[in-house]
């Protein structure tokens, strides 16, 4: 679907309050919550979504992965008004567990001991995708797709972006949430900062012979952690989503072996707390790396979700922190919006653009930090950091109330 061109009076350039380059998780997201802020507040707001794929023709941020929806995102997804449309695909988390291979450190996190109906919810991103586009397409945001931005031309009072057909588009504020291989990062000549954990995650679909009863799982090996996450039943079949993480030249072995072995390994890796491995789906691949942009900020642009950091699986925030990007844009705009009476204030003034990049900096610090840390101390033989680890796992156990930080952490819960 294209959006039509309007004129701004002296050539065929599309005048928009904020255009977003990458229409996945969360610059699908942020489109639907800039039109819930201006039906909140009564106030215009012109938006334009560009989008190389359609979430039916091979989309790489709606794939076959699935990812854990944070307690506190699903909050933040309420209060836009989207979780209700897509709670039907969720699974609900009750209950983790987590344990150290070959070691006595183990502990559980449960819902029902904090109160509350489940911990996050599990949710398939290729039927998320869906919904939506659909969500989108039926509302007045002006959706390029597919489209890809050629080039952007940084203005003194906007940013004009040239798309492959040759549209123009001219807006006060550029966000972009176009992945790790950000094609306005790169326009831009930002830099980008990486950690490379030399390991490699394998992702599939593991089917089992019985009812994963609303558990996910966190075993941490000497190669690195293995996460397991319940997932809807297809067709009577028991399911769970796995993330394995590999040193590459195990994980490139693992990639070629048949079926049987590859579930052989699996389950010696992993044990039988889940039952016994049956089936599985197609595997992928993709090395863990840890990138963020120092500054995640550029005259008139912000960047969002995997554009400005994409994190290590180990404890599944990557998208939970991409959240609270926009959530925290979405504040900085609507208090912006509600200071100025009559027309819309400069959404992408200097002014807007650093309270932004104040607001996320200790959110982005601690939470890298965290899962750098536990990533180092959880992927080797070390002894002093198996015990220190193993430890801490077993005081969890024996001290319930040092699980509430904890849990709040990993549920997305931030002051």
């Amino acid at each position: 679907m294209k959006a039509q061109t309007e004129q701004d009076g002296s050539s065929n350039i599309n005048v928009v309050d904020v255009a977003i380059v990458g229409g996945a998780m969360a610059g699908a997201t942020l489109a639907l919550g800039l039109k819930r802020l201006a039906k909140d507040l009564n106030r215009p707001l012109k938006v334009a979504l560009i989008e190389a794929h359609r979430p039916d023709d091979k989309h790489p941020g709606f794939d076959a992965r699935s990812i854990a929806v944070a307690h506190g995102s699903i909050f933040e997804l309420n209060r836009l008004g989207i979780w209700p449309k897509i709670a039907h695909l969720g699974t609900p988390i009750e209950n983790i567990h987590v344990s150290d291979r070959g070691h006595c450190g183990m502990t559980e996190l449960n819902a029902d001991d904090l109160h509350l109906k489940y911990l996050g919810q599990v949710v398939e991103l290729e039927q998320v995708g869906q919904v939506l586009f659909k969500l989108l397409t039926d509302s007045d945001v002006e959706l390029y797709c597919p489209a890809k931005l050629a080039s952007v031309e940084a203005q003194t009072d906007a940013q004009l972006l040239t798309l492959d057909d040759g549209t123009q588009i001219s807006a006060s504020l550029l966000v972009a949430a176009d992945g790790v291989n950000s094609r306005v990062r790169e326009a831009f000549n930002q830099p980008l900062e990486q950690v490379d954990f030399d390991q490699v995650a394998i992702i599939a679909n593991i089917e089992t012979d019985r009812p994963h009863e609303l558990w996910a799982y966190e075993r941490f090996t000497n190669s690195g952690p293995l996460a397991i996450l319940p997932m809807a039943n297809a067709k009577g079949v028991n399911r769970l989503s796995l993330v394995w993480a590999l040193r590459p030249d195990e994980a490139e072995r693992l990639m070629s072996v048949p079926t049987d072995t590859f579930l052989t390994e699996l389950q010696q890796a992993f044990g039988y707390r889940a039952g016994r491995f049956t089936g599985m789906g197609e595997r992928h691949s993709y090395p863990l790396l840890l990138t963020h942009m120092p500054r995640p900020i550029y005259h008139r642009t912000v960047f969002i979700g995997n554009a400005a950091q994409t994190l290590h699986p180990i404890a599944g925030q990557g998208f939970n922190l991409g959240l609270r990007d926009l959530v925290s844009l979405l504040e900085g705009l609507k208090q912006a919006i509600e200071g100025e009476a009559g027309e819309l204030p400069d959404l992408g003034g200097a002014d807007v653009i650093h309270k932004y990049l104040q607001s996320r900096e200790a959110d982005r610090s601690s939470t890298m930090t965290n899962i750098e840390f536990l990533v180092r101390g959880f992927s080797n033989d070390y002894w002093p950091l198996v015990a220190g680890r193993n430890l801490a796992l077993r005081l969890l156990s024996w001290l319930p109330p040092l699980k509430t930080p904890v849990a709040r952490t990993a549920m997305g819960w931030r002051t």
